[in-house]
């Protein structure tokens, strides 16, 4: 084996040792293996940084802020408003939200559909009078399959078409992916709706439903003993009573930034003490009431001109800013004189400071602060707030007005009068003219791990497929596979991707199937778009855990979900989708 090709198969099972263990984010990750390469020799210097002027990367990024822009404008909440009614059915429900997270990932990022949705979901639960948890993970699918349907829903697709324009000298078009990502879409969806949420594990959730996601587990919390309150000369155990009354657990005691465990409830309470709590949300403002408690910090927020005080709920994605981080070293109350209450980790005590506690993707945390500050704190954290956003609120009358201009650019771009990613920066160019995007929204609206990932990952495929890295791949396949119809390949190929989807970032899945796909085509003889279309199908469809795909993480604390909850529902999909997708490639895209 090459030199080239140890050093690069080397640096590839690094990278996925470090994405499987998700103690680094994805970006750090992948920039420093370019790095590496580059230093190293295998990635010549002059292509390095090819892959950030690259047509995928230049589309993901412009996904992004054209999504925010159809949410500011109102278009997304005046579909969500004529389509949503609580009083269905619980199978109708899912089947309707399923089917317009879907309609929604076709043509916006599936991430942003279902981060537009969560919170929708929500608050239909808690009307409803029911857990979400049963309804969230098949919106979470739903959206991942729809973003299957077209080129710019999922960045695999936009990986695979840009890898065919560069090795084929041809891009996929805007509805190529349609047939396919269609029918899966369509399979996939009637399966979540009538089946698949009756195989998610409720926990006994049904038996006492919630009037909100807070029902399905409380929030670990500290209240701080002011002078004048009433628990002060009291113990600790005297409190049980309006604890219990209140619907709070007392957990333990903090004195002098030491939390006190064991003895903690024989002790007698100081003023500024800080009482540790397991409650729910209303329940820690009936507490609070009643023993004249008050929320750590709050003096020092009102000090910063927080004269008014609001709660809001967000959870935490995968490698978010948030993410493996606590509140006291991420400065959070420095930058924003914003702080974390609570957190939420699917039931689970702990036995740190909230504030010293570092964080998780799946967490939910309780935020205090100004409004007007609560927002901003949301979003330089990387999380997603769960309450009901007042999607009404963003109605500016320009819905019609940024459809079209949407709609429009897809036209020009599907009939191929325009280049696809000059067509959708368009789009991002006119809505800042028209001011439906806001200018500093456009960067923040851009994942920017997301875009270093892509910059960084490129130039690794591209130098990997040189080496005869992705031939050697595409070659131990087809013995895998030898004697066998060709149809069985695209299978064998399809399952091996998804698999690395299941544990991996499917971007990175998708860069480094394209070429295994080309080259596997060559060794067959055969026409590869039916393999490239395989690889797109298998590197969206992450359905068995929740590090697989983001959207899986955003529910994953709001769900109340357990890792090996996925499994339940997304097996069977799993093995639905390539019952249905390998036909239906062969049958639009003959080998």
């Amino acid at each position: 084996m090459p030199f080239d090709q140890i050093v690069l198969f080397a640096l590839f099972a690094v990278v996925f040792a470090f994405l499987v263990w998700g103690r680094f984010r994805y970006d750090i990750v992948a920039f420093a293996a370019l790095i590496i390469a580059v230093v190293i020799g295998v990635v010549p210097r002059e292509a390095a940084f090819d892959g950030f002027g690259h047509p995928a990367t230049i589309i993901v990024a412009v996904v992004l802020v054209i999504s925010r822009g159809l949410i500011n404008s109102g278009a997304v909440a005046w579909l969500l408003r004529n389509l949503i009614d609580v009083g269905r059915s619980l199978s109708s429900h899912i089947a309707v939200m399923s089917a317009v997270g879907a309609a929604l990932s076709a043509f916006m990022n599936n991430v942003a559909a279902l981060a537009l949705l969560m919170p929708v979901e929500v608050n239909a639960a808690a009307k409803a009078g029911r857990s979400p948890a049963v309804s969230l993970m098949p919106l979470s699918f739903a959206t991942i399959l729809g973003g299957m349907v077209t080129m710019i829903g999922t960045p695999p697709n936009i990986i695979i078409a840009a890898y065919r324009e560069q090795s084929l000298g041809e891009s996929f078009a805007m509805f190529d992916f349609a047939p396919v990502g269609l029918a899966c879409a369509v399979v996939g969806v009637a399966f979540v709706a009538l089946i698949g949420w009756r195989l998610i594990p409720t926990r006994g959730d049904e038996a006492s439903p919630s009037a909100d996601l807070r029902e399905l587990h409380g929030y670990v919390a500290e209240l701080h003993v002011p002078e004048g309150s009433p628990a002060i000369g009291g113990k600790v155990r005297d409190l049980d009573g309006e604890a219990e009354e209140a619907g709070v657990a007392i957990l333990g005691l903090i004195r002098d930034g030491r939390r006190l465990s064991g003895s903690a409830r024989s002790r007698t309470i100081e003023a500024d003490d800080i009482l540790v709590v397991d409650a729910l949300v209303e329940s820690l403002d009936d507490f609070v009431g009643a023993l004249k408690l008050d929320f750590p910090g709050r003096e020092h927020l009102e000090e910063a001109g927080a004269s008014e005080l609001t709660l809001m709920e967000v959870v935490v994605p995968r490698h978010a800013r948030a993410d493996g981080r606590s509140a006291a070293s991420i400065g959070l109350n420095r930058r924003f004189n914003v702080a974390v209450l609570g957190i939420s980790r699917q039931g689970k005590r702990f036995r740190q400071e909230v504030r010293k506690l570092p964080m998780a993707a799946g967490d939910v945390l309780l935020l205090i602060g100004s409004p007007d500050r609560l927002e901003a704190a949301a979003a330089w954290l990387g999380a997603m707030p769960l309450a009901d956003r007042g999607l009404g609120v963003t109605q500016h009358g320009r819905a019609a007005l940024a459809a079209a201009i949407f709609a429009g650019a897809v036209l020009l771009a599907a009939f191929d009068i325009v280049y696809l990613p000059i067509a959708l920066a368009a789009v991002v160019a006119l809505y800042i003219v028209t001011d439906i995007v806001p200018l500093r929204q456009v960067y923040e609206e851009i994942e920017w791990p997301v875009v270093v990932l892509l910059g960084s990952m490129i130039p690794l495929g591209t130098a990997l497929e040189a080496s005869g890295g992705t031939a050697a791949i595409a070659g131990g396949i087809v013995n895998l596979a030898a004697g066998l119809p060709p149809w069985v390949v695209l299978t064998v190929l399809m399952v091996v991707v998804m698999t690395l989807s299941d544990l991996l970032n499917n971007t990175a899945t998708a860069v480094i199937g394209a070429p295994i796909a080309v080259d596997l085509a060559g060794r067959l003889g055969a026409n590869p778009d039916p393999f490239l279309m395989t690889v797109a199908v298998a590197a969206s469809c992450a359905f068995l855990t929740p590090i697989g795909h983001k959207n899986n993480t955003l529910i994953l604390g709001p769900g109340g979900y357990a890792f090996g909850d996925y499994w339940r529902m997304g097996l069977p999909l799993e093995i639905i989708i390539v019952a249905v997708s390998v036909p239906t490639i062969l049958l639009v895209w003959p080998l």
